[in-house]
């Protein structure tokens, strides 16, 4: 019991911090990361050498690719904020329907998950919410929804990083763990667009009327989603499911108008932009779309000659260290970079701005950088030292069989306390694998166990004081009144969705053995 103290030692340092003393993830995971360096060569016996390899290669994780795709994404947003092209996007979403439940599907559901597809980190919850408020919804209203909106993309996050980091940490395939998270998620999915309009409209009634394009919205993105991940793997699922379901909120408001005053807001003026401003404003993330479809395994002629561009480098010193490999392009966050700079050309966005930009971003993201780094590092030394090993098998000890009814669980917990599905896998990905292996589950249960930590997390997002923070944040001085209220609110969404995940995983587990 006291090496199991010790073990879970940083990871109830970072509830206690986060949640307790609510500090900043990038002043509590530095001190994590001491704890488990200490804890690894004092409890664990873990020479040095090995100890500081294993933070190093936490960190080369971190570095490339993680930060790469996070600082790309980012970038690609901040330009698109510089150009004025948001503005445009936003100015066209609006413009769509008169109806407030049909614009919040398409500003909430569909643009909030390509914006969490594209850039993550709160985006897809800030910018939103902001514009809801700024048509009319109230404070409490305008985060909600935004809330409930991104627990379908979050677990798949920018760039599908969350399940890429989560796939590396198990070595297993990426497409494989992508199709599984779809399939826990894939009613609660469905359930969110009409569970959006009841929260927004207090009452069930408010779907009356609206339940074709909220049936639309929520097959769209769930099924799109799962297809995408299946047959390429999560890079791309959660754009190709937002810009579908955008499609079909569209199509089906249009061929069911809906006509209850009750609901209706007054006619904006004409949109003043010519389609050439609308297509410059969309480049940067057709361009995302377009390069990484053509660089990815579906292409295997342009895939396999860019995977040449590699390093390997035994980084880990210990038993069972393996060769790092350094994908140069072959990489998401470059192929993004590549996007950004040729549509900011494409836009006549001088050098020297692209660059401020650029500056802009990674100044911005310093915390971000931070925590990223020493979580990370965390893990890799948690998970090399046996500590993470030593906390699966006490939980199994407890749990028994029953363990996979409590994944999703484990990981709302890291959705909660850091607020990034990225972050949760980083954290608990390895100790869903071994309580996994601890059950004698077959690698195909192992992996689906191990998405469980990722949808767990989508769940804990919705509590979690983080993304709470910058949904009120995002809506200015209205948000104080907003803030009360929205912790009992997503807890009346949460604890339902928990349990019903609990309850898919452990028939999963049974189905898929």
């Amino acid at each position: 019991m006291t090496l199991f103290f010790f073990a879970f030692l940083p990871i109830l340092w970072l509830i206690v911090a986060l949640s307790g003393f609510k500090l900043a993830a990038w002043q509590a995971c530095p001190v994590a990361l001491v704890l488990s360096l200490a804890v690894s060569s004092l409890y664990f016996g873990m020479p040095w050498l090995y100890t500081a390899s294993a933070a190093l290669e936490g960190t080369a994780l971190a570095c490339w690719p993680i930060l790469l795709i996070i600082i790309a994404t980012i970038y690609t947003y901040n330009l698109s904020v510089h150009t004025k092209g948001i503005d445009i996007i936003k100015e066209m979403l609006m413009s769509v329907s008169t109806d407030y439940r049909v614009l919040i599907l398409l500003i909430a559901f569909g643009f909030g998950g390509f914006l969490e597809g594209m850039a993550g980190f709160g985006t897809a919850v800030a910018i939103p919410a902001s514009m809801l408020f700024g048509i009319g919804l109230s404070p409490v209203n305008s985060v909600a929804v935004c809330l409930i909106a991104n627990f379908v993309p979050s677990a798949y996050g920018s760039i599908g990083i969350p399940l890429v980091t989560l796939s590396g940490i198990m070595g297993a395939n990426s497409s494989e763990i992508a199709t599984y998270v779809a399939l826990q998620i894939l009613f609660l999915g469905i359930l969110c667009p009409f569970l959006m309009i009841a929260t927004a409209g207090k009452s069930l009634k408010a779907v009356k009327g609206v339940f074709p394009v909220c049936l639309a919205s929520g097959l769209a993105y769930s099924f799109t989603q799962l297809a995408v991940s299946y047959f390429m793997g999560p890079e791309l699922a959660g754009v190709t499911g937002s810009i579908v379901t955008m499609g079909a909120i569209i199509a089906t408001a249009r061929m069911f108008p809906t006509n209850e005053t009750a609901y209706s807001l007054p006619k904006r003026p004409p949109s003043r932009f010519y389609p050439r401003d609308a297509f410059m404003a969309w480049l940067p993330f057709i361009l995302i779309f377009v390069f990484l479809l053509l660089t990815s395994k579906l292409v295997p002629l342009v895939y396999e000659s860019l995977i040449l561009f590699q390093t390997s480098v035994l980084i880990y010193q210990g038993e069972g260290g393996l060769p790092y490999t350094f994908y140069w392009v072959a990489t998401p966050g470059t192929i993004i970079f590549l996007a950004a700079f040729t549509a900011a050309f494409a836009q006549k966005v001088a050098v020297r701005d692209m660059l401020m930009v650029l500056k802009n971003t990674v100044i911005g993201l310093r915390f971000t950088i931070i925590t990223i780094i020493t979580i990370i590092a965390t893990a890799k030394v948690m998970g090399y030292s046996g500590m993470t090993t030593t906390i699966a098998a006490m939980t199994v000890e407890r749990t028994g069989t029953l363990y996979p009814l409590i994944a999703a669980f484990i990981g709302s917990v890291g959705g909660f306390i850091t607020g990034s599905a990225t972050s949760t896998c980083i954290l608990f990905g390895k100790l869903q694998m071994d309580a996994a292996q601890a059950i004698g589950a077959s690698p195909t249960v192992q992996a689906w166990v191990a998405a469980a930590n990722a949808t767990g997390a989508c769940a804990g997002k919705l509590i979690a004081p983080q993304s709470i923070a910058i949904g009120v944040a995002a809506i200015g001085t209205a948000g104080a009144e907003a803030e009360g209220k929205l912790l009992p609110l997503a807890m009346r969404i949460y604890i339902p969705f928990i349990v019903f995940l609990g309850l898919v995983v452990y028939a999963g587990s049974y189905l898929l053995e």
